[in-house]
């Protein structure tokens, strides 16, 4: 069987592409893996027992792996005690492929924050409407620990600064969105590196981030009372007043930060 088969549909001509012995092999284990079949740290059977399973060559099987390895959910170890071992899928390698293909794109930052800013507050509005004590308790723990750092302007951008708005995405319960937000704190916090370390002793700097800090609360504050509309409004306005400080070139790009 060929890759691709020409197959007629209503009288027309179509390719059709057939996955390879190797893309179905790493389908299979892919499934095993996200479904929790196979564990975190398991190790795979042997390339006997998987090629026997399987009924496919050892070539097939390796080119399976090398799918699986590519996209981080497994790992090869080499000598004696080796083999290929499961990994737990890493939102950090998504968004390392993200942020490669917004390189490629040209994206500046301003459209990064803007994207943020959507998702963000469509977030925290959902938040507002559903929030449980349990999920109060956790904000006010964050805003606890983000008040010990405020005189720490490195502390406060490593530990609070993205760390409050990651929350309020998990706790929003919408795994897309999270997974989505986390992409694109990855671009982000490189950004927010790289700006406080170039104005380390810029006055304005600790203002800004006792200013977000303030914000933060303001925003807890508002999904304690269930506001969701000035939830979603008042969080679009922080992110953009971010953006508004921390872009200081508008033609900035991911690239710039990435690179």
């Amino acid at each position: 069987m060929t890759a691709t088969q020409r197959i007629s549909v209503a009288g027309n001509a179509h390719n059709v592409r057939v996955p390879k012995a190797g893309e179905m092999v790493a389908g299979q284990l892919r499934r095993q893996i996200v479904t929790g079949e196979l564990a975190e740290g398991a190790s795979l059977p042997s390339e006997t027992a998987l090629m026997e399973q399987f009924g496919v060559s050892r070539p097939t099987l390796r080119e399976a792996f090398r799918i699986l390895e590519s996209e981080q959910i497994i790992r090869i170890r080499r000598g004696a005690r080796g083999g290929a071992y499961v990994v737990v899928p890493d939102p950090a390698a998504a968004a390392r492929y993200a942020g490669t293909l917004l390189q490629y794109r040209g994206t500046t930052l301003a459209d990064v924050y803007e994207a943020r800013a959507r998702l963000e507050s469509a977030g925290v509005g959902i938040l507002a409407t559903k929030r449980t004590a349990t999920d109060l308790r956790r904000i006010d723990a964050c805003l606890a620990e983000g008040a010990q750092l405020l005189d720490d302007p490195d502390g406060f951008a490593d530990s609070h600064l993205l760390v409050f708005p990651q929350l309020l995405m998990e706790l929003a319960g919408n795994q897309t969105m999270a997974v989505l937000s986390e992409m694109l704190y990855s671009i982000v916090k490189s950004h927010n590196t790289n700006y406080i370390r170039q104005h380390r002793n810029d006055v304005n700097v600790n203002s800004g981030l006792r200013t977000t800090f303030r914000s933060h609360q303001k925003a807890a504050a508002l999904i304690r009372d269930k506001q969701s509309e000035k939830a979603i409004v008042h969080w679009r306005k922080h992110v953009n007043r971010i953006s508004e400080n921390m872009i200081t070139d508008p033609t900035e790009t991911v690239l710039d930060v990435l690179s």
